[in-house]
């Protein structure tokens, strides 16, 4: 994360950049660190998994809202604008946030990847201090620069998830009960993943449903209702968001031109990047690097 030390009331204040999540919406990042207010809201193309060690925090997600203390945990899918608008002096937390092609890979009920695809969060107060010295080693080993034990990081994280199951956990905002749990076919995760390696090595080319599915030997029809199905979005629509998350990143930078980046995130025309952002921020590409802007200044940041 990238961290600008705030004027206003001494706070540091999150700010999203062109070499943080943002920037790389189909990396995998680990954290630890104390969870700095954000000045806005932001979106990524990964699920976030959240772990509070100490103090609290408080989130507005698109449509609710989530206060979590010490010892509480959270996965939710980052696609949607949220915000940390409050943390405590003393808070400290861990996670990670995880690429599609590593959350299809866990082995959750269909329903809850869905649900969370669609903007849910799954909160858990089910953790012991098993997991604090946990998420401190696994971001010792994605910090470590050995492939080896970086992965080990990632498969550990993978299972401790997948163990969120067994223990008593809520959905939020609640729902009607009773949902049918459907366990996702290993084959069916195989493919998923498979469209996700595509769609992260090439959202920024010129691609579609057809290069999709031809990549992940699937029927582009087939194809496209399994990834719906799986994820609660079009392929069309998660490309998008790849670029949207590319897009606001390059959006931070000095000078940034709009029509450039438009151009330089994937999309063929300025009309259709001005749609798309105003659609997911509520406000034009020009509009939010303006805001940003602001947000430097008050918060003393020179670029």
């Amino acid at each position: 994360m990238e961290l600008a030390e705030s004027k206003v009331g001494g706070r540091a204040v999150y700010q999203p950049g062109a070499s943080s999540i943002e920037g790389l919406p189909t990396s995998l990042q680990m954290f630890h660190t104390h969870p700095p207010v954000m000045a806005m809201p932001h979106w990524h193309a990964q699920v976030e998994v959240n772990y509070i060690i100490r103090g609290s925090v408080h989130y507005r997600m698109n449509d609710h809202e989530i206060r979590l203390n010490a010892g509480d945990m959270c996965l939710f899918w980052g696609g949607q604008p949220h915000q940390m608008d409050e943390s405590s002096d003393d808070s400290l937390y861990a996670g990670a946030h995880l690429p599609l092609v590593y959350f299809f890979r866990l082995r959750l009920p269909v329903n809850i990847s869905s649900r969370l695809m669609q903007g849910e969060t799954l909160v858990t107060s089910a953790t012991d201090a098993a997991d604090t010295e946990n998420f401190a080693r696994w971001f010792r080993y994605a910090r470590s620069g050995d492939p080896t034990m970086s992965d080990h990081a990632v498969d550990e994280l993978l299972l401790r998830l997948e163990r969120i199951v067994f223990e008593p956990y809520a959905m939020l905002p609640e729902q009607g009960k009773g949902e049918t749990v459907e366990q996702l076919h290993p084959q069916s995760s195989r493919s998923v993943a498979r469209m996700c390696d595509f769609i992260a090595a090439n959202f920024l080319q010129e691609i579609d449903s057809e290069h999709i599915a031809r990549a992940a030997d699937l029927h582009p029809k087939y194809a496209m209702n399994l990834f719906k199905k799986c994820t609660g979005m079009t392929l069309a629509k998660y490309v998008n968001l790849l670029r949207l998350s590319h897009a606001q990143a390059m959006l931070m930078r000095e000078g940034a031109n709009v029509l450039q980046v438009a151009m330089d995130s994937g999309f063929g025309s300025i009309s259709a990047f001005n749609k798309s952002f105003r659609h997911i921020a509520g406000m034009s590409p020009s509009d939010f690097r303006r805001d940003m802007r602001v947000v430097n200044t008050l918060s003393g940041i020179q670029r």
